[in-house]
């Protein structure tokens, strides 16, 4: 199976430490001829790489076409989900720790299994630093295993157990004839399992990972850690790491996929902003982009056997999550979950002075004790979803049945409530268009007819091939009919390479027969395609504006007019017409705080628009409008908060309806925001995996609809207060 994809490019890591490693000797030795012409394309590589982050330009993007169907197929069924479980990716050890988490913890406690694959060795110089001491003599394979043993410190500590529980260990045998070391730990029903690859971070040649990923015929080779049960090297080329994430797919199910971020964001360093452990001209580093590759190439073609050799879809959601990115924005963990997800990397860190029992080292000095914390680079200050849409993505059919679109199995998705009221969902309906980023949005447009527009991977070839995205929209010949073919819309980007920095579509039906579609674009700005009333979409358009992080809001005032607000460095950015059909331009909302996340935006008393966010770091949000300000002390948690304001019933205004998660990461909904209001929980906790949905329903009644750890969604009616 072929999907497509290009080259991250080569830098350094680590917060105190350089990306360097070592490698023992191959299990197949390649050819003379071999080697020289792989390590003559991995010379050239590294070159280029010095100036761009990431792989070969490819060709412009497509105007409105029809969008070929790529694999994995669409499947009108999906497999059963009896078990949930988590499935994390990382390229090192700790990349969960500092940007998975809370999410992945979260789960952990609400009894999903987790099972962590760590792609390389992690062994940089092969010095395991203790702040304030002597540096120790280099000794890689013993900084590897010291890694290993912080992690499964932070885990039995997650676990509810004693950080130096013994682990079960041994040795994994996997495609193409390589081993892993696994361990596996478990208490009260909840189990954690590590799989380490453990391919180390510069092979023979000064072969890295992004090389593995872009250059054909390039081989890897793993690190054997201190006191492993593993005894032997095994030897990687790009296919073989495919075939082995695949296959760790489909021995352990997952129905949840934790990825690192494919197509991280481009970034200028300079004075004020400097590279650190970035890659050349973007914000991470340059093993997290070639794994989170990986592991999209794997989920596509595991998708695809799936449902070739047993006529169904794997059910199971992604979400992929930003590195070194937290670096460049605002912050946005209040104390709380701070604390919390410090107290892992605490763990992880450990200390020379402990008796963990592990000869190699307890830990990760570097990251010991309150080091996280002080360290300026504020990785693990933040945890931002590379794709932040709401999903799954609700709408009602026209006899009142609530419809939700989402993406499952890397594919999209339709669920349709069994009865109107029901609260419940049928079976996933297979729409294809994969394979999917979990980016989706859906509008009902005037003539009732819903538009589903999502972000496709349509090329993802590695080795020198094509890396390629695009947004892709299906519509309905009639409201409540069948689906037209995929139609392809490109992206605002002139390139492949810029193309590939595209945001989550957000979109907005208007009355006039409109769909307005809105992404951010490689330059941290805003782009809009417009689809008539005749279904015919208009060009890209660029709107202007400072950078804005993604996860866009959009909405209709009382006069039918659109609105987009976004989240700034310094501000909440506004994007609106001044008349209905008129140009949506940058108009600035004044004196705004800067937001610490994706802010909600509702409609004032006066008409105009009120937003609704955290301020970074922030436990509580702030409505902002009318002229003020207001705290609302009682509705704590962290992430974005989402917003709506129902019609009046009965001659008097419904208050507003705020949703959010709570500190403990489950599902809170508050009515109105005055002093009184309180927020709602469910009466069985929630644990939505991403963001979870906000959608209208009669009067002051509201839906939320999220997806489980479970990969299946659910609906909650939360009953309106009389406080508000």
């Amino acid at each position: 199976m072929n999907i497509r994809a290009s080259a991250p490019a080569d830098t350094s890591r680590t917060t105190s430490r350089t990306a360097d490693g070592s490698t023992g000797g191959p299990t197949g030795r390649p050819t003379r001829r071999h080697t020289l012409a792989a390590l003559a394309a991995v010379t050239a590589a590294t070159a280029a790489a010095t100036t761009a982050c990431s792989g070969s330009p490819g060709a412009p993007t497509a105007s409105a076409i029809p969008a070929r169907p790529l694999s994995p197929r669409a499947a009108e069924s999906f497999a059963g989900t009896e078990n949930a479980l988590l499935l994390q990716i990382l390229a090192h050890p700790d990349d969960d720790l500092y940007f998975m988490n809370p999410d992945a913890e979260h789960m952990l406690r609400a009894g999903v299994p987790v099972v962590c694959v760590y792609v390389t060795a992690g062994e940089a110089v092969g010095l395991n630093r203790v702040a304030g001491a002597p540096l120790p003599r280099p000794d890689k394979p013993a900084y590897s295993a010291a890694r290993h043993q912080g992690l499964r410190q932070a885990y039995a500590q997650m676990l509810g157990l004693d950080k130096f529980t013994r682990w079960r260990r041994s040795v994994l045998r996997l495609p193409g004839g390589v081993t892993a070391e696994t361990n596996v730990l478990g208490n009260a029903g909840r189990s954690v399992r590590l799989v380490f690859l453990n391919i180390a971070m510069l092979s023979q040649g000064n072969v890295r990972l992004p090389h593995l990923w872009d250059v054909p015929g390039i081989l890897m080779r793993t690190l054997v850690a201190a006191d492993s049960p593993v005894r032997t090297t095994s030897t990687y080329s790009h296919q073989t790491l495919v075939e082995v994430l695949a296959s760790i797919m489909d021995r352990y199910r997952p129905t949840v996929i934790h990825t690192l971020d494919p197509d991280p964001d481009f970034q200028v360093h300079d004075a004020r902003h400097p590279r650190d452990n970035d890659q050349p001209g973007c914000s991470d580093h340059r093993d997290h982009t070639p794994v989170a590759l990986f592991a999209w190439k794997a989920i596509a073609q595991w998708a695809d056997d799936v449902a070739r050799r047993e006529k169904r879809a794997p059910r199971f959601t992604t979400t992929s999550f930003r590195g070194y990115y937290n670096q460049r924005w605002p912050h946005n963990l209040p104390p709380a979950v701070l604390a919390q997800k410090a107290r892992a990397v605490a763990a992880y860190g450990g200390s020379p002075v402990w008796n963990c029992g592990n000869q190699a080292g307890c830990g990760d000095y570097s990251q010991g004790g309150t080091r996280p914390l002080t360290n300026r680079k504020g990785w693990i200050r933040s945890t931002h979803y590379r794709y932040p849409s709401a999903l799954p993505t609700p709408l009602t059919d026209p006899d009142g049945r609530l419809v939700a679109y989402g993406v499952l199995g890397a594919q999209a998705v339709r669920w349709r409530e069994t009865a109107p009221g029901s609260g419940r969902f049928g079976a996933p309906q297979g729409l294809g268009g994969g394979p999917l980023a979990p980016a989706l949005c859906a509008v009902r447009d005037s003539r009732g007819r819903q538009v589903v527009v999502a972000l496709r991977f349509s090329a993802l070839d590695g080795q020198g091939g094509a890396n390629t995205r695009e947004l892709v929209a299906l519509e309905q010949h009639t409201p409540n009919g069948s689906f037209r073919a995929w139609t392809g819309l490109g992206t605002p980007e002139p390139d492949s390479e810029r193309g590939r920095r595209v945001g989550a579509p957000a979109a907005v039906a208007t009355p006039d027969g409109r769909v307005h579609l809105f992404v951010r674009t490689a330059d941290k700005g805003l782009a809009t395609r417009v689809r008539d009333a005749a279904g015919h979409w208009g060009p890209w358009q660029r709107l202007g504006g400072g950078e804005i992080q993604d996860g866009l809001t959009v909405l209709l005032d009382r006069q039918a007019r659109v609105h987009v607000v976004a989240a700034g460095r310094d501000t909440v950015h506004h994007w609106a017409q001044d008349r209905p059909g008129g140009p949506v331009a940058l108009r600035p909302l004044a004196d705004l705080p800067v937001p610490g996340e994706q802010p909600g935006a509702v409609l004032a008393p006066d008409g105009s628009v009120a937003v609704v966010y955290r301020s970074p770091a922030a436990a509580v949000p702030y409505l902002h409008g009318d002229g003020a300000s207001v705290p609302l002390p009682h509705f704590e948690g962290y992430g974005p908060v989402a917003a709506h304001t129902p019609a009046p019933s009965g001659g008097r205004r419904a208050p507003v309806v705020l949703l959010s998660r709570d500190m403990d990461g489950g599902v809170q909904v508050q009515y109105g925001t005055g002093a009184h209001a309180r927020p709602l929980r469910p009466a069985s906790r929630l644990v939505p995996v991403g963001t979870p949905a906000l959608l209208a329903g009669e009067g002051a009644q509201v839906h939320v609809v999220g997806m489980s750890p479970g990969a299946t969604p659910w609906i909650w009616h939360p009953r309106p207060t009389s406080r508000a």
